[in-house]
């Protein structure tokens, strides 16, 4: 049992609440996973040929300034926004290079997420003790993709908390379990794709993007999941511009959503979103078994 949350600000003018608002909806989630927590926010695009990468140190300290020293000396002009022990390193040097630097330099450091809107927090704690720790209510952009998680079929460590990521701007959280995750690796590990865990949320996250970048557009791969995952979940994606869910055939993973002109919230439970402001005067709908739901910013 897991909790999921989503939110996606409509009006521009409201989007500087994103985080204030998204916050209190991840803590209602709290009894459906109280092991780890994570959010995924997707904020205005960094300029040019920039990337922005969310790294990880673990539990031992980290010299930030020195990782950003090394990176302009070896990468050209980086900058880097550090929130305890993750930092968002921002560089327009190339992914391939980056991530090469990355394992050569510092392979301490996990990367967590690329791209040019997101940004990933993922810790193990309660989520109120995670939310606190990375200052979520001060987040500002577009959308939001957050999770709780009850650890059922692999270990509790940052690595296995959600979202996952693949590829650039593309993060999945799932409450559920698959019952192919085994298969999907074999399928995708002779193209050469790794993973960096056990989890079956991470086959499901690798699959989809794999089909994204194979020249699927979002609708076409989650039919494709339709077919190609199996087992009970609803799952939540945030892309640079879109907010999507799907929910299987049996659809007994539980998701609700409220939708205004302002915004659209997505939980596994109502009283995660009881107090989004108007959501008394929402359209409030269960989602339907292989339906699919496609938000864009």
């Amino acid at each position: 049992m897991c909790g999921i949350v989503g939110l996606m600000i409509k009006k521009p003018a409201l989007r500087s609440r994103l985080g204030e608002l998204a916050t209190p909806m991840l803590i209602g989630m709290t009894e459906r996973g109280p092991d780890s927590a994570g959010l995924a926010v997707f904020t205005d695009p960094v300029p040019g040929e920039q990337r922005k990468y969310s790294l990880y140190s673990g539990e031992g300290s980290t010299d930030w300034e020195g990782v950003r020293a090394n990176a302009s000396t070896v990468l050209g002009d980086a900058t880097i926004m550090v929130q305890a022990n993750h930092a968002v390193l921002c560089t327009g040097a190339p992914v391939a290079v980056v991530r090469a630097w990355l394992k050569r330099e510092h392979p301490q450091l996990h990367l967590l997420s690329v791209g040019k809107r997101i940004d990933l927090y993922k810790d193990i704690g309660a989520p109120a003790v995670v939310a606190e720790r990375y200052d979520f209510a001060h987040l500002t952009g577009t959308h939001v993709v957050a999770h709780t998680r009850m650890a059922t079929e692999s270990a509790v460590t940052p690595a296995h908390a959600h979202p996952f990521t693949a590829g650039e701007d593309f993060c999945l959280v799932h409450n559920g379990s698959l019952s192919n995750p085994y298969q999907i690796r074999r399928k995708l590990e002779p193209r050469g794709i790794a993973f960096d865990t056990d989890n079956d949320t991470e086959a499901a996250t690798r699959f989809l993007e794999w089909r994204l970048r194979e020249g699927d557009d979002l609708e076409t791969a989650l039919r494709a999941g339709f077919e190609e995952l199996d087992g009970f979940y609803t799952f939540l994606m945030g892309t640079a511009d879109s907010l999507a869910l799907v929910r299987d055939a049996f659809a007994c993973k539980p998701a609700i959503v409220a939708e205004t002109d302002d915004y659209v919230a997505v939980s596994s439970e109502f009283r995660s979103l009881a107090a989004l402001p108007g959501v008394k005067h929402a359209h409030l709908f269960e989602p339907k078994p292989e339906e699919l739901y496609v938000w864009r910013a």
